[in-house]
């Protein structure tokens, strides 16, 4: 019934009211009213000013703006004289006046069956419509209003797909037909599941963006005719397409990752997000893509105590200095973006953040901008609202001097014609501090908050104090000096100037007397000029690449370098050259040989040292965000590592240190067809997109074993529960690919993701590495796979091969193990530190990998464990964590070995790098410096410097009252194969 009867309200007019309701309005540009603010100076818009101007308001909208109109006969007058009028901001994202989504209980689930009709997945929730889960809150009006915010666009926020928004103004005066500006005025997205289901997938960041590219792949099939049954979620994504897109992303990786997602659909989202968009500022102005920014930026840390500080790391301590100077830097590089209150604990906070954001630069044009143009720019409706011109509606705040000068104060805000007093302005301004005379005693007092507050002092002792402004008169109450004396003086003044107090006081004694408070204007006016003085435009501080410890201060660059005198390992015919050259030239090994012509090469003296191509981890999980397994499925060949990567994780950078180059960055092993892998190379300081490898190999991780039959889960309901399960599993998608493959070009064909990788592994077009353990499910999976026409290519962790190298090589898979880990579970009982050695003996490639942040840092020292247990020759063994993986991963012609042409991955060592002396003095991708054994102990010092300096300032604004937070630290899960958390 509400739904149908806010809908007649509409028909019938968006800015008034039926004629037949009652007004009870105070003066209001409703009905015949017509009202003329005048002698006001009027802010259009950011940088249009009317001094001495008028606004005529007639029906809830400006009928006449400007200086020296004629005012209607029979208006309503107001004199606003000193007074400024800006537009009412905008709060483009919010929840306003939504009900909240009622949690789901219950254990996960696959399909929620109650939900016939639409989307499969229950956190796609296209077709949820604001106006069916609104209510207007009055309470909550009031605060935006109070902060300046005249509109507000709100929507259900829950879920993957909202749904559709409503822009409402903020008018306590009117009613919902009147209030309803666009009934449907965006379309929303969000990378959060809803709470209204129990439904498992998805379970991390990469299958939210895999189900939001399939979900808009579906939609745009069904918009074709093409299904056969109807889809309510699919249909509303179709009758929504036009409107303004929005997603919920967060930080500036999400930005990138929402607009890459939106590219592949073809759609451009305008993203909730960015607070911290100045540290790839760049990246994010290349998207084109309009932000809707939180300004919520962090109080500083109370490190005051010295074994809390160390909770804090160097990239929170930073971000607190830096996360103000976003909003300018923004506008500096030419992105569009509004500002939006979400994420403050209130909306009063919105101007206090703003001035932060000012003393970073941010122009007072820009602020108001971000809070009135830009968002209804964003919005498509700048024909209704963010400036103040004829025939738009009348949604404007009066303040008492400039908007954003420090002692401003916005009186009143009139929303659609309607007023909505927040401070009277006709009551003058007593705030500061008088010298108060009262039967021969002199008191210091304070009046501050709107005179809300009071401290009075009489002499050095602090006496309690209260205070009463209304209709111009001012009521203080202080105790006595005494403080066992519970007797009270009272003063009572008419204001009417605004420097001066006179009135009557009421003692202790019953004695009536009067006093006189002389405002101490002159001082006031010293400390404000000394105040602005001392006010200096703030700088963003050392800015790194990345922006977190142990980054350079500028983005490494190719060098050309010559390694003199090395041991050389080329892991080629040519073996170990001793007293060799390398020069590295436009990222590529240039030459090798014997002195070698330096010219204008760098020389790097590598005397005693050991020069080797970069190791290579063919089987890693650092430098993933938001999950490692996408578990909600048997199968997910639709998420990708590609979509998550981190290029801020530490863990590169440790991995540089010891000597890695390159690490494949695999899906978990939750189920039996994971997710498509990423190849990167640990380019410490660049962005996710120029770690992944060009034209990078496919491939995609398959998992066997206890981890994907659930054998370990208490509340595991996905099938397989077995490991012939599994079997049946792989059996399953490879028929249901090639029924795939037979539908394209037919009618009604869809696209699916899904099924177009499995396609591509059928067609050998996607090599398979796989999870294994016990030799009975290795040797099942190649039979499935000869069955259907392809070969694995790696099998990982592979504790059993020694068992069935023969049958390995037959088939033509490699191996990449470890080196000796055992008995961590039953299925690894059978593991021997043999292994590596037994299939490399039989004509296997043989790789070593770490499956493991820490172990990736000593890859170096596995290998060497080969030698040991298998006598391998130390250059096989070398060749386990470099050319064989190299080989594994189909990347040997870049890199995996020291030859002319090869990428330039090189890393020089200080000892032979199978020994446990060994440490990497020098490591370099593509001719580019990414570690240096000196440059480290560098950043180590600098970094306790740049922590000390940070920690002086966040003690210092502590001593001046700033609000600080609890220390806390911020850690990174470190994903293993099996982590289910995201």
């Amino acid at each position: 019934m509400k739904r149908v009867l806010l809908l007649i309200f509409l028909a019938c007019g968006i800015a008034s009211a039926q004629d037949y309701f009652p007004n009870n309005d105070d003066i209001s540009a409703r009905g015949e009213v017509i009202v003329a603010i005048t002698n006001a100076t009027i802010v259009t818009q950011p940088g249009t000013v009317i001094t001495n101007g008028t606004i005529i308001l007639k029906d809830g909208k400006i009928s006449n703006i400007g200086s020296g109109i004629t005012v209607p006969t029979g208006a309503v007058i107001q004199d606003a004289n000193g007074s400024y009028i800006y537009p009412s901001f905008i709060e483009p994202y919010a929840d306003f006046g939504m009900e909240k989504a009622k949690r789901a209980s219950g254990s996960g689930q696959q399909y929620d069956e109650s939900r016939q009709g639409f989307y499969w997945n229950d956190h796609i929730r296209a077709e949820q419509d604001a106006l069916d889960f609104y209510k207007y809150d009055e309470k909550e009006a009031k605060n935006m209003i109070d902060a300046g915010y005249g509109a507000v666009q709100t929507h259900m926020n829950d879920g993957i797909a909202r749904g559709t928004g409503m822009l409402v103004a903020l008018n306590n005066n009117g009613d919902d037909g009147m209030r309803i500006l666009k009934k449907e005025s965006g379309n929303f997205f969000s990378l959060k599941r809803s709470v209204q289901t129990r439904q498992s997938y998805p379970t991390s960041l990469m299958g939210t963006l895999a189900l939001l590219r399939q979900t808009h792949f579906d939609a745009d099939w069904y918009s074709k005719g093409n299904s056969t049954t109807r889809d309510l979620s699919l249909e509303a994504l179709v009758a929504n397409k036009n409107l303004v897109q929005i997603i919920e992303a967060g930080d500036k990786k999400n930005v990138l990752r929402v607009d890459k997602m939106g590219d592949r659909v073809g759609k451009q989202f305008v993203i909730v997000g960015g607070e911290d968009a100045y540290e790839m500022i760049d990246d994010i102005k290349a998207t084109n893509a309009s932000l809707i920014l939180p300004i919520n930026f962090p109080d500083a840390y109370d490190v005051t105590n010295p074994y809390q500080e160390w909770y804090v790391n160097l990239a929170d301590m930073r971000e607190w200095k830096q996360a103000p100077a976003n909003p300018f830097l923004l506008s500096k590089a030419g992105i569009n973006y509004a500002i939006t209150s979400q994420g403050l604990k209130s909306p009063d906070k919105l101007m206090e953040k703003l001035k932060m954001a000012m003393e970073y630069g941010l122009t007072e044009d820009q602020a108001l901008a971000a809070l009135t143009t830009k968002p209804a720019q964003i919005l498509g409706v700048s024909d209704m609202v963010g400036t103040l011109e004829k025939g738009k509606v009348a949604n404007f705040i009066m303040t008492s001097g400039p908007l954003f000068e420090e002692d401003s104060k916005i009186y009143e805000n009139w929303v659609q014609g309607s007023k909505h007093v927040i401070k009277d302005r006709h009551l003058k301004d007593i705030d500061g501090s008088y010298t108060a005379l009262i039967a021969g005693d002199t008191y210091k007092m304070d009046i501050s908050g709107d005179a809300k507050k009071v401290s009075i002092k009489i002499d050095s002792t602090k006496l309690g104090g209260k205070i009463a402004y209304d209709g111009n008169w001012i009521t203080i109450t202080a105790s006595q000096k005494n403080a066992d004396d519970k007797t009270f003086t009272r003063m009572i003044s008419k204001v009417s100037k605004e420097d001066r107090l006179t009135g009557t006081a009421y003692l202790a004694n019953g004695n009536e007397v009067s006093f006189t408070a002389t405002k101490n204007v002159e001082k006031e006016k010293d400390e404000k000029e000394k105040d602005e003085k001392k006010k200096e435009t703030k700088t963003l501080g050392p800015l790194t690449f990345p922006n977190v410890s142990y980054g350079s201060a500028t983005k490494p660059q190719e060098e050309t370098i010559l390694y003199r005198n090395a041991t050389v390992w080329t892991n080629e015919k040519d073996g170990i050259l001793e007293n060799t050259d390398v020069l590295v030239k436009n990222g590529k090994i240039y030459k090798i040989g014997k002195n070698l012509s330096a010219g204008n090469a760098r020389v790097i003296d590598a005397t005693g040292k050991h020069l080797t191509s970069g190791i290579i981890d063919e089987h890693s999980h650092i430098a993933i965000d938001n999950g490692v397994n996408e578990a909600g499925h048997n199968s997910t060949a639709e998420v990708t590592i590609e979509d998550v990567v981190d290029h801020e994780d530490v863990n590169i950078y440790r991995d540089l240190a010891g000597g890695v180059t390159t690490s494949q960055l695999l899906h978990g092993s939750a189920n039996p067809i994971g997710g498509r892998s990423a190849i990167i190379k640990l380019k410490w300081g660049y962005s996710p997109e120029e770690m992944i490898y060009s034209d990078s190999p496919k491939f995609i991780k398959f998992a066997l074993g206890e981890n994907v039959k659930q054998s370990r889960y208490q509340n595991g309901v996905r099938f397989p529960q077995t490991r012939m399960g599994v079997e049946q599993v792989f059996e399953d998608y490879f028929t249901r690919a090639r029924e795939y493959a037979d539908s394209k070009g037919k009618k009604n064909f869809r696209y699916d993701e899904e099924m177009e990788v499995i396609l591509e592994i059928l067609e050998s077009e996607r090599f398979v590495s796989c999870h294994s353990y016990v030799q009975t499910e290795i040797n099942m999976l190649m039979k499935v796979a000869e069955k259907h026409g392809f070969r694995i290519n790696t099998f990982t962790h592979i504790l059993e091969g020694y068992k069935m190298a023969d049958k390995m090589r037959e088939h033509g898979v490699g191996g990449s193990t470890f080196s000796d880990w055992w008995a961590y579970k039953y299925e690894v009982n059978d593991a021997i530190p043999y292994n590596a050695a037994i299939m490399h003996s039989q004509g296997v490639v043989t790789a070593i990998n770490s499956d493991d942040a820490e172990m990736s840092r000593r890859l170096n020292q596995e290998a060497a464990k080969a030698v040991k247990y298998g006598n391998v020759s130390e250059e096989d063994a070398w060749k386990f964590v470099t050319l064989n993986p190299a080989k594994l991963l189909h990347i040997d012609d870049r890199t995996g070995s020291i030859k002319t042409g090869k990428d330039a991955d090189l890393v020089l060592w200080s000892d032979n790098p199978l020994s446990v002396t060994a440490t990497a003095e020098v490591t370099m991708i593509d001719g580019i410096v990414f570690f240096d054994k000196e440059r480290d102990l560098r950043f180590r010092e600098s970094i306790k410097e740049e922590r000390q300096q940070l920690i002086n300032e966040m003690i210092a604004a502590k001593n001046k009252g700033l609000k600080t937070q609890e220390p806390k630290q911020s850690t990174k899960t470190l994903y293993e194969c099996n982590t289910l958390e995201w």
